[in-house]
């Protein structure tokens, strides 16, 4: 369970940005190293971490996408990339002005058949020494409500669709019985006619 926190603190004009990816395992046990790649106008906009946190911090202003390039102790596992919008303001203008800003993401990096080593490096992972931390967003309860948000959606769907079946089912039901009128009507005008 992986995550990318963004904090920042107004310094005057400008603000303070700390990246970091972060997780409740020592990732060291098989992340050899983490790339972040700044806006261009940074000095050494490339910049590399190889051990926890994981976490770069600069000063600036503005808006940009950072790139985050995971890299694995196995050579045989490619880098992962993530892209994580960096934003050195508070887009929510009811916030409080001084409030630091906090953006997480929520990522998750899937190994499907890892190699031998990769799959050794995975298991012996374990906990972080640095503290406990404290997301300032709870993924669980986020997960439990999309969850359910997305139960009572399909709920709601089937319901909608069983509702319009039926009415479908009416509908050609009341055209059949009009086709029948219309046909005796037609019979009785030929009865007539003749």
């Amino acid at each position: 369970m992986d995550c990318i926190r963004q904090t920042l603190q107004k310094r005057g004009c400008y603000h303070a940005a700390k990246q970091l990816v972060y997780n409740a395992v020592d990732m060291s046990a098989y992340v050899k190293k983490i790339q972040f790649k700044l806006h261009e106008s940074y000095a050494n906009p490339l910049r590399v971490v190889t051990k926890p946190p994981y976490e770069i911090t600069e000063t600036g202003w503005g808006e940009f996408e950072i790139i985050i390039k995971i890299f694995f102790i196995d050579p045989n596992e490619r880098p992962v990339t993530l892209y994580h919008l960096l934003k050195l303001f508070q887009s929510d203008s009811s916030a409080m002005p001084k409030k630091t800003v906090v953006s997480e993401f929520y990522d998750e990096m899937i190994f499907q058949d890892p190699t031998a080593m990769m799959q050794q490096l995975l298991n012996t992972t374990r906990q972080l020494t640095l503290g406990a931390y404290k997301h300032e967003t709870e993924f669980a309860e986020l997960e439990i409500r999309t969850r359910e948000k997305l139960e009572a959606a399909k709920k709601k769907t089937s319901q909608e669709i069983t509702d319009l079946k039926e009415r479908l089912k009416a509908s050609r039901e009341t055209i059949n019985f009009l086709k029948g009128e219309i046909r005796k009507l037609e019979e009785e005008d030929q009865i007539k006619d003749h």
